[in-house]
């Protein structure tokens, strides 16, 4: 089997805000880290600091933009929804925001718009009409995707947070809202600890996203299931990620793997932070590689023994 060129590694630059400055030294940061790519979020990292400006600080780190992620807590106004919001106005306002968004990512060589729409969602049953929100959000998704019918948008889902429960919540509601909406620059970003506490298998749903829609991200992290915790990668589920990077080879995704963890949480440097979530997930990353084609790992798993496909996971990842 050849072995794929190495991925290119993006980062979440708010990881890097410890280390105080402007969004312009956290580029500098990340570059430090040996990483080859990042996003940034739309409007807050834009916020008094010109694109040209940018631009050239990723220039200088040796970055290249993957794409833009829209942020919209930014504003209280979305507190009620952005594309869901009870008023047209809003609504529009978010919408108009969303586009301005794709305008900066395109002209800044991006590839791709994440959409996280954690204000979409209700905290309280009887709060809201849901066929309004799903029609109202469909509406959005379609609009935005109109806009720029070559750049890519993937949905992010999340459980919750800040909303008590979001409208896209999981794998499935997401798929049902990307296929409802029917454009084909929709596609899915996959966020490892959102997955994991929405209560699925990340392989799996990543197969069930290049399956039903297309897989356009994929955001790196671990956690204990009942938060995003941030995690560096594979520390607290070291065989499931490696099962996904099974997964994301046999369907062949070969976009940017995004390290969206949280140093500050617990007063880790981001720097380092970094340099060990691409020192793990190349150990991961080789290990799935060597696992993918292995005769009795497929053996194994074609009759469901977990007792065996353990055993040789355990060598690949412990040693004999």
């Amino acid at each position: 089997m050849s072995r794929p060129n190495r991925p290119r590694y993006a980062t979440r630059l708010n990881a890097f805000k410890p280390l105080g400055g402007g969004i312009l030294d956290w580029i500098g940061a990340a570059g430090e880290a040996g990483l080859d790519a990042a996003d940034l979020n739309y409007p807050d990292h834009f916020d008094g600091t010109p694109r040209d400006d940018v631009s050239a600080a990723m220039g200088r780190a040796g970055l290249q933009l993957n794409g833009l992620a829209m942020r919209y807590y930014s504003d209280p106004g979305f507190k009620l929804g952005a594309f869901t919001n009870p008023d047209e106005a809003t609504r529009r306002r978010a919408i108009d925001l969303t586009k301005r968004g794709m305008d900066t990512c395109r002209a800044m060589g991006g590839e791709v718009m994440t959409l996280w729409m954690g204000q979409d969602g209700v905290d309280y049953a009887l709060q809201a009409d849901f066929r309004r929100l799903w029609d109202d959000m469909i509406d959005a998704l379609r609009e935005v995707a109109d806009h720029d019918p070559d750049l890519a948008i993937a949905v992010e889902y999340k459980p919750d947070e800040p909303r008590a429960l979001a409208l896209l919540r999981d794998i499935g509601h997401t798929l049902l809202a990307v296929r409802e909406a029917e454009r084909r620059n929709l596609g899915v970003t996959l966020d490892f600890a959102h997955v994991l506490y929405a209560g699925e298998m990340p392989a799996c749903s990543a197969m069930l996203a290049a399956r039903h829609s297309r897989l356009l991200g994929v955001h790196l992290n671990d956690g204990y299931g009942r938060r995003d915790d941030g995690l560096m990668v594979g520390t607290v589920h070291p065989v499931a990620t490696v099962e996904l990077f099974v997964e994301l080879h046999r369907i062949g995704y070969d976009g940017a793997i995004y390290f969206d963890t949280f140093p500050d949480a617990g007063g880790t440097h981001p720097v380092e932070e970094a340099r060990t979530n691409l020192a793990i997930v190349e150990r991961l990353r080789s290990i799935a590689l060597s696992l993918a084609d292995d005769a009795e790992l497929q053996s194994a798993i074609a009759a469901q023994d977990a007792a065996a496909s353990q055993r040789i996971v355990a060598r690949a990842l412990y040693g004999a």
